[in-house]
């Protein structure tokens, strides 16, 4: 007997279509944060772009005027975290992107760049999924997709902060995606290799500084020694994914994370 969830499907899966919902998308500015939020705003949401980058999210608005979805432009610095999980109040879409990233060695890793990674990669996301859980609940439904990394699931040396706030972001990811399926709820993760964005950029100076090897060598003998797949994933990739599991076709999917990285897990 064909359930009636799979029986609703038809012949051809549903498109997403997110009218009248409101999306946050965090790190808006940029990179994978921008392109989520276009293609969110491409699906119909009205998403509010978070970053602490102001002008680069007055460019990202004027970019997206003609979407079915407005994009609008919330100014905000994560390590205030009280106005963090106000932001979410209202919130039926939440994707949690902003990161920062810094390569040195344990002994040298500066306690206060550590600090700083923790709060905006893993207690800023809980405080935007609280501010954002009880119109959710109220709702009976709700989804949130946590941007990790591959290194959410693997280490590399040298990324001490990055790395535990991406396990960390996993684990946090689970529990809400335990405690919201009741309601409607579900949360994932979704784990990209390298990206190409200015974040992974700005690391080749480092990278190339720690190893001892040319920038030119970065990308091909660190970067991606480790994936069969020899090239930097694209931001509207990751935006996919993104909206995949925002989507009806993903209703039956949380506590996951859907890995795009090119076979680096595959070892």
């Amino acid at each position: 007997m064909t359930s009636p969830q799979v029986a609703a499907f038809g012949p051809a899966a549903p498109s997403l279509e997110l009218g009248g919902r409101t999306a946050l998308v965090t790190g808006a500015a940029g990179g994978i944060g921008r392109a989520c939020a276009v293609r969110l705003a491409a699906a119909g949401a009205k998403v509010r772009a978070v970053d602490r980058d102001a002008s680069g999210l007055e460019r990202l608005a004027e970019s997206a005027v003609g979407l079915p979805g407005p994009v609008e432009p919330y100014a905000l610095d994560l390590t205030d975290l009280d106005a963090a999980e106000q932001a979410a109040a209202g919130t039926d879409v939440l994707v949690n992107n902003a990161g920062l990233q810094q390569v040195a060695p344990l002994e040298d890793f500066p306690p206060d760049v550590f600090h700083t990674v923790l709060t905006v990669m893993l207690e800023a996301p809980f405080r935007l999924i609280r501010g954002a859980l009880p119109h959710m609940y109220g709702q009976g439904w709700g989804r949130i997709v946590n941007v990790s990394s591959v290194h959410g699931l693997r280490a590399s040396a040298y990324k001490s902060a990055y790395v535990a706030a991406k396990h960390g972001l996993e684990g946090l990811s689970k529990t809400a995606a335990l405690e919201g399926a009741p309601h409607g709820v579900t949360s994932n993760c979704v784990n990209p290799a390298y990206v190409r964005t200015p974040l992974v950029e700005r690391q080749l100076a480092d990278q190339a500084r720690t190893h001892g090897i040319p920038e030119e060598r970065v990308l091909t003998d660190v970067l991606l020694r480790d994936s069969a797949v020899k090239r930097l994933i694209e931001p509207e990739e990751v935006a996919e994914a993104v909206a995949y599991l925002c989507g009806p076709q993903a209703s039956f999917v949380t506590g996951a994370s859907l890995v795009l990285d090119g076979g680096w897990t595959a070892h």
